[in-house]
């Protein structure tokens, strides 16, 4: 295949760089890859080959304009292999993993790069660099040197063997959780046993086995955590038993999608990497650098939220139980599968709010439009026009422009909402193209979600938890859009990993904000507004049913350090064992309150970039918590206060250290006393 024939191997024409999809197919990928690595490898060489002393110029500057081929092509490419991954795609993404690995070794571990790199960074406080550049320096020395850059050429080579096999293995366990996912989509023979559903929602179940090829059926497809929206209103038990029972076996069973041995591979080979590195464990390895430091500290701050989470869900199981043993005619013990059922009476009951009866008010489109980029305009001055002659990687992608207050160009976004097969499960935000100035590129974002697509002809009504996840991901989606930076390396979200949910949680804010809520909340057929009495009694909810929200995201924070604080001699041979003696050691093995994802399906650290990270969401929850005190205090949505978070958190990107971006926006660090009480953990 020639260049000219291929549309990955020159810049695209489209406005943005938007790649070209309808003229990329899948036989481009690989040979635009081994195209790109070559050129990749050429410009390194000619950086190590220069015979003068090392620069910021000639080094970090040339380092930083290099791989922007690669960069353009494994944006394309893992964009569609996480949102449209079609048997031939995920083939390609199987044959790719290792490649890519040893690719990137190819470039981290190069000791003439590295000897280079350090030259630099050793005369770092004789160099006239502003502070991004000094900055950048910094990073590259620290990154090189953490990835293994110092080690000698025998370790480096198993180290990228161990880099190349942990590549395909995580490949491998998104893979066997999509399948199994797909085979577990549980199948209902009537409606009769999903009574509790709207119109809409049983139209998007018939929809799904019609898809299958099972007429007159109806399908459930499983979302990536444990649990399932449809959980609050089905009426059904056993409908609810089965939806959960499904959910929690995914890629557990002794079947082709078995996920247990993979996973107990990928923790053995991380902790083998992290020796090397010379870190007593893989998590040790993961925090050294991020802002935690250390497990020490990610411990302190679980353990010091377990035991009154725990506390709390045990009280909240308890008002439970007594509502089962009040209205029921054959009580029953509350399980897992009726968690979310009996919390919806219960809230009826104290508050007054059956939050499956508000989707009305939340119909996609005016969320979209009246909510997520209302908010936007109001705190930055930024509008969105959908461009319908663009074409993004699937016909449900939708692409908008996003200009600032004067006009001018800010990005594309593009928003991916509806669920199928060929999407992994869960919601994300990752770039198309990123920003930076030295190569004279602005940001294309991707939003991703996963909500049943209802039947032709019916609204797509959102439940309470997907406006959050909306709001939410696109959170991420403003990181990537405002930041503005020099250098590739600290376009976007490219910040420390438990710096990075800050932005989306910040956002999530607005859902509630009266201005916001009142615009967007109207009922779908009459447009009347959500009565205020019920958005008081919402707001007066926040700290409903935390016990519970609060312990499985803890539980699941807690496995994923339990898998990765292991050494080289931990030997693993039950996973379901391990996961019960790791939860009974920070007192959340409650039964009826399961982690948020099992081990099988925590696709967050065994096929994503949380491995070791997933506390990162409650400790970008302590800043998110008290921006959102800063806002109240300082007059909520205006563009005053949007242009400050603007320019001093998200315009940055990574180019400054997050904790010191933090004081600069709220002129201290963050206190930890604003999360308590937003979730009901004050002593």
């Amino acid at each position: 295949m020639t260049d000219a024939s291929n549309p990955l191997l020159q810049p695209s024409a489209l406005p943005y760089g938007l790649p070209d999809f309808a003229a990329i197919t899948p036989e481009h990928y690989l040979p635009a890859f081994q195209a790109a690595f070559d050129e990749h490898l050429q410009e390194i060489s000619r950086i190590t080959m220069v015979r003068s002393m090392p620069t910021f110029e000639n080094t970090i500057e040339a380092l930083e304009r290099s791989g922007e081929l690669l960069d353009r092509v494994a944006h394309t490419f893992y964009t569609v292999t996480s949102a449209d991954a079609t048997p031939e795609i995920q083939k390609i993404d199987e044959q790719l993993a290792p490649l890519m690995a040893a690719h990137q070794d190819a470039i981290t571990l190069d000791g003439a790069l590295y000897w280079r790199v350090q030259q630099v960074h050793a005369r770092l406080d004789d160099l006239e660099l502003d502070d991004e550049q000094r900055y950048l320096v910094e990073r590259h020395h620290r990154e090189m040197t953490h990835a293994g850059a110092a080690l000698d050429d025998d370790a480096k080579s198993r180290l990228t063997a161990l880099n190349q096999q942990l590549s395909t293995l995580s490949n491998t366990f998104e893979r066997n959780l999509l399948n199994d996912t797909n085979d577990l989509a549980v199948v209902f023979d009537s409606s009769d046993e999903l009574d509790g559903l709207s119109s809409g929602e049983l139209s998007a179940a018939a929809r799904a086995a019609s898809d299958r090829g099972l007429d007159g059926r109806f399908v459930i497809t499983l979302p990536l955590f444990t649990g399932h929206p449809y959980l609050a209103q089905l009426r059904d038990r056993e409908s609810r038993r089965r939806i959960m029972a499904a959910s929690r076996s995914r890629a557990s069973r002794p079947n082709a999608n078995d996920n247990r041995p993979v996973l107990t591979e990928i923790v053995r080979l991380r902790a083998e990497r992290a020796a090397m590195l010379g870190y007593d464990s893989h998590a040790a390895y993961v925090t050294a650098d991020e802002t935690a430091g250390s497990p020490a500290a990610v411990e302190r701050m679980l353990r010091e939220l377990a035991a009154p989470s725990a506390r709390n869900a045990r009280a909240e199981r308890e008002t439970l139980q007594s509502i089962v043993d009040e209205t029921e005619a054959a009580p029953f013990t509350v399980e897992a599968h009726d968690w979310a059922f009996y919390t919806e009476k219960v809230r009826t009951a104290r508050y007054a709010i059956d939050t499956s009866a508000l989707r009305p008010w939340f119909e996609a489109e005016r969320v979209l439009h009246d909510g997520v980029f209302f908010a936007a305009t109001q705190l930055y001055g930024v509008t969105f026009a959908e461009r319908h002659d663009l074409r993004a990687y699937h016909p449900g992608a939708r692409v908008f422009e996003v200009s600032d207050a004067d006009g001018s160009a800010v990005g594309l976004y593009v928003l991916d909402l509806y669920t199928r097969d060929s999407k992994r499960g869960g919601a994300w935000m990752n770039p198309i193209v990123s920003q930076s100035r030295l190569r004279g590129t602005l940001p294309v974002v991707v939003n991703n979600l996963n909500v049943p697509l209802p039947g032709d002809g019916e609204p797509t009504l959102l439940t309470l938890d997907e406006v959050t996840t909306l709001f939410h991901e696109f959170g991420h989606a403003l990181h990537g859009l405002f930041a503005v930076v020099t250098y590739p390396h600290f376009a976007g979200t490219n910040v420390f990993r438990d710096f990075v949910e800050f932005p989306s949680q910040v956002n999530e804010m607005w859902i509630l904000w009266p201005e916001v809520l009142d615009n967007y909340a109207r009922h779908y057929e009459t447009g009347e507004a959500l009565d205020p009495a019920i958005v008081e009694r919402l707001r007066a909810t926040e700290t409903f049913d935390q016990g519970h929200a609060t312990s499985e995201y803890l539980a699941a924070a807690w496995l994923d350090q339990a898998w990765h604080r292991m050494d080289t001699k931990a030997v693993v041979d039950d996973v379901a064992e391990f996961e019960a003696a790791a939860l009974a050691d920070i007192g959340l093995d409650d039964p009826v309150v399961p982690t948020r994802y099992s081990s099988t399906y925590f696709a967050h650290v065994f096929s994503g970039g949380y491995s070791a990270g997933y506390y990162s969401y409650i400790w970008s929850e302590v800043l998110d918590a008290d921006t959102v005190d800063w806002f109240r205090e300082n007059g909520g949505l205006t563009r005053e206060n949007g242009d400050r978070f603007r320019a001093r958190l998200l315009g940055v990107g990574g180019s400054k250290d997050p904790i010191d971006a933090y004081r600069d926006f709220r002129g201290r660090d963050a206190e930890i006393a604003p999360l308590l009480k937003r979730r009901g953990l004050e002593a």
